[in-house]
């Protein structure tokens, strides 16, 4: 496994490089953020045996800079391209998770042509009637004391599970771990602008662009992202066959609490 940092029109960006073979780049979200912190996990551990997993942090996580001019979601697809422009990535296979999805299926929209084969997992970005994704910000504001047991009840089938206690434990970590955290729900309070947050309505009218072969899994438990969205987009994307797989009692961190699982899930999905 390699860690670096780039430069890319001025602007730096945080790369994980780990495994041979076909690139793989992987987006990360908020649960995973770790991936964005030079700690693959081992579901990303698993998919490196098969393939050149590619972890870019998104703007202004773990080195990656801030975009200055704006934060809207097609800036951070802007941010995106450029990177993979910079990294030699002309086609390749791509996959996210909550924000990172979000940010894979506009990329897959508006450039089918360098998406080989697209993985959502737990992604935000849809607007679904009557099934708004939660509010986290909400409870991660530092001035006013980080729930965490919210945080973790989120983004977690349980606010106990052992995964959600190790990456958003009650009391404070190391301070650059900290300091991560805080990044990413940073992030995702630019990019969400205003309650209910990260979501682009636009986003389920252009599904039908994205015409690569897709596959969607979901967390049967989201309390994140409700499961309808997992709905929408296996219905949305003519590449998916109309079905999500949806992992019985995993939460929205649905790759974190069931590694293999999802694994297997993504790893006979690229292989077909």
């Amino acid at each position: 496994m390699s860690n670096r940092v780039i430069e890319v029109r001025g602007r730096k960006v945080a790369v994980i490089e780990a495994g041979s073979g076909d690139p793989l780049v992987y987006l990360h979200g908020f649960a995973d953020v770790h991936a964005a912190m030079g700690e693959l996990q081992p579901f990303h551990e698993g998919l490196a045996k098969h393939r050149r997993v590619v972890a870019i942090a998104l703007p202004g996580v773990n080195g990656s800079g801030d975009l200055v001019d704006g934060w809207q979601p097609e800036d951070v697809v802007f941010a995106m391209l450029e990177a993979f422009d910079a990294l030699g990535l002309k086609q390749f296979d791509l996959a996210g998770h909550c924000a990172g999805g979000w940010t894979a299926a506009e990329i897959a929209v508006r450039h089918p042509e360098k998406v080989k084969k697209l993985v959502l997992i737990g992604a935000a970005g849809l607007f679904v009637q009557g099934e708004l994704i939660a509010d986290v910000f909400m409870n991660a504001q530092p001035e006013r004391g980080v729930d965490y047991k919210t945080l973790r009840r989120m983004l977690f089938s349980s606010s106990d599970h052992p995964v959600a206690r190790k990456y958003y434990p009650d009391v404070r970590g190391e301070i650059d771990v900290e300091v991560r955290r805080y990044e990413m729900l940073r992030y995702g309070s630019f990019t969400g602008f205003k309650p209910p947050y990260l979501y682009n309505r636009s986003l389920v009218e252009r599904l039908h662009r994205a015409s690569m072969p897709s596959c969607v899994v979901w967390g049967e438990k989201d309390g994140m992202v409700p499961l309808a969205h997992a709905n929408a987009y296996a219905k949305g994307l003519p590449g998916s066959g109309g079905k999500a797989h949806v992992v019985a009692g995993a939460g929205h961190a649905v790759h974190l609490e069931e590694p293999g699982k999802v694994g297997d899930i993504v790893a006979a999905f690229l292989k077909g």
